[in-house]
């Protein structure tokens, strides 16, 4: 039966203001538990290192374990606490205002009333979380004399000083601080994988398809591609060209095109550069297919560009 954080009887607990930036790192036992009834002003992010907590927010609730990413929008009413059965719930939190961007990467995770659950974050992705926070916690105590101070961790990835919470005051501290939080939204959405699919899409073929688009120039192969995502060659190449109605080296040129085209219109790097960074062997067969797809040679793309003509 759904738990409805606005029917929760403990203790409201008040919530920063919405223009600081708070973080700290718990490491709490059964009986800590935090309910806000008309929610908070600001947005929380939750992030699980060891044990389980329990977070509702209206309606919607969700258990949260290691690895596990829960933001709490606001405006909602809360309730939040170690979960029933757990022996402790250890987890590193922030209070703030987001940036715009992070709201369309939240998305796909939603689970309703402005709950979202990114969930499970792999493993190896993990310790570079763990690092940003700490450094969140080092760069908001920062006074903007001398260099920001290190973010340390101990043993198992806990943050030295646990149970600290700092606020960053100074507009340096503040945005420092939003840039490692920018990093774990970022990194958390984009490797988590418990967002559905909305295309159907099989999640193999989107792994694909995104190391295409993240290193075009890299000389990759059907088999690499295929073993990358576990799959043999024949069936890889069937399910990509079903699914996304190409092939994977039709993908692949297309990339690299792209590829081009950008380092064309931004750098001043001779043709044959270019045509290497983005994976072709021969120049003249860069300059060919690049006049196919493109409508002109790429040095007279790039010159029409500088001259405000379109290609």
């Amino acid at each position: 039966m759904p738990v409805r954080a606005d029917e929760l009887p403990e203790t409201a607990a008040p919530s920063p203001p919405p223009g600081l930036v708070t973080v700290g790192r718990f490491d709490q036992r059964p009986g800590y538990s935090i309910s806000r009834p008309h929610g908070a002003d600001s947005w929380l992010f939750t992030w699980t290192t060891g044990g389980e907590g329990r977070l509702a927010q209206g309606a919607t609730q969700s258990r949260a374990g290691a690895g596990d990413l829960v933001v709490l929008g606001p405006g909602v009413p809360h309730h939040y606490a170690v979960a029933p059965g757990a022996r402790r719930w250890a987890f590193w939190w922030a209070h703030c205002q987001p940036r715009p961007a992070w709201t369309d990467w939240l998305r796909p995770y939603v689970r309703g009333d402005r709950l979202y659950a990114v969930t499970p974050v792999p493993a190896g992705v993990r310790d570079r979380l763990e690092q940003a926070f700490a450094r969140m916690l080092a760069d908001a105590r920062w006074t903007g004399e001398g260099p920001p101070p290190a973010g340390e961790t101990g043993e198992s990835g806990a943050a030295a000083g646990d149970g600290r919470v700092a606020v960053a005051h100074g507009t340096a501290a503040r945005e420092l601080t939003l840039c490692s939080l920018e990093s774990i939204v970022l990194l958390a959405t984009a490797t988590a994988r418990g967002a559905a699919e909305p295309s159907g899409v099989d999640p193999r073929i989107r792994r694909a398809e995104a190391r295409i688009a993240a290193d075009p120039g890299a000389p990759h192969t059907v088999e690499t591609l295929a073993a990358g995502v576990s799959l043999s060659p024949s069936r890889f190449a069937h399910l990509f060209t079903r699914q996304l109605s190409r092939s994977p080296m039709r993908a692949l040129l297309a990339a690299r095109l792209l590829h081009a085209a950008r380092l064309l219109e931004a750098t001043d790097l001779p043709v044959e550069r270019i045509a290497s960074a983005a994976g072709f062997a021969s120049p003249f067969h860069f300059s060919r297919v690049f006049r196919q797809r493109y409508g002109a040679p790429p040095g007279t793309y790039r010159a029409r560009l500088r001259s405000r003509q379109p290609p």
